[in-house]
């Protein structure tokens, strides 16, 4: 929860950096996109979600159970995490494989049509070549898939792990100041709450917390918000790239410049 907020603005400004005027472009060949939810709706993948909602409702059960035999805050955050664990085990079990063939087909789609990027489809709005067709088409015929023979080429869309970025010191170092400020402010402000004597003034009080919460907030994050823009620009112009997005939309190939980004922000 704490970097959720991080992520978000940080998020925008990687997205906004786009180093050229135009996006990308029709007559970029080597940009794909792929709509995963038809990946997702596929009869293999819709028979592991079944199967893993099952799972989890008879883990539900044990976990409210081990829950209620919990004397400590410790002992039900020990419940608490074996149970993560235990389900995100199942998920290995049951989705990994499914995910291995997937990222198979992907890389072998975009080999044979000399793709050098595979990019979500809900992020493009113009250009780019459909596979969609081409890697369920692989996922659902009974043949082997074989990893491509060479890498990708070169890419001028570039990306940012943005979970990366947000373990950086700063950014850590931000999110906290905002938390205790946070805290801290709650409790001044629940006296005001308490002492105010009608609606009106209880919702002016909220108001007026509301309002030193966010100009915390852009006081402490914003400042963040523009090196990230500055970091990553300079290393777009660095790699020659026309395009950053963020790392969860890019499914294949992309030229990653979160090292960059990084070594800038942490100087």
């Amino acid at each position: 929860m704490r970097t959720r907020l991080v992520k978000t603005l940080l998020a925008t400004a990687a997205l906004a950096s786009v180093i050229a005027p135009a996006a990308i472009a029709a007559d970029l060949t080597d940009v794909g996109f792929l709509d995963q939810s038809a990946v997702g709706s596929l009869p293999q993948f819709a028979r592991a979600n079944a199967q893993l909602a099952q799972y989890k409702s008879q883990l539900d059960s044990q976990f409210a159970a081990a829950m209620r035999g919990a004397r400590s805050d410790a002992d039900k955050q020990r419940v608490s995490l074996q149970f993560q664990q235990q389900f995100a085990d199942k998920q290995r079990e049951v989705v990994g494989p499914l995910f291995q063939r997937a990222q198979l087909a992907i890389a072998q789609v975009a080999g044979s049509k000399n793709l050098s990027v595979v990019v979500d489809k809900r992020i493009v709005v113009y250009g780019g070549q459909d596979i969609t067709k081409d890697v369920t088409g692989a996922l659902q015929s009974s043949q082997a898939l074989t990893p491509p023979s060479a890498s990708p080429p070169p890419s001028s869309i570039g990306y940012v792990d943005q979970t990366a970025l947000d373990g950086s010191t700063k950014v850590k170092d931000a999110a906290d100041q905002l938390q205790k400020y946070q805290t801290d402010e709650q409790k001044a402000y629940s006296g005001k709450l308490q002492a105010a004597k009608t609606d009106i003034d209880k919702q002016a009080v909220l108001a007026e917390y509301n309002k030193a919460l966010q100009d915390k907030k852009d006081a402490l994050l914003k400042p963040l918000v523009d090196q990230t823009k500055s970091a990553t620009a300079d290393a777009a112009k660095k790699h020659s790239l026309l395009l950053v997005i963020d790392r969860a939309d890019i499914i294949y190939g992309g030229t990653d410049i979160t090292k960059d980004v990084q070594d800038t922000l942490n100087k």
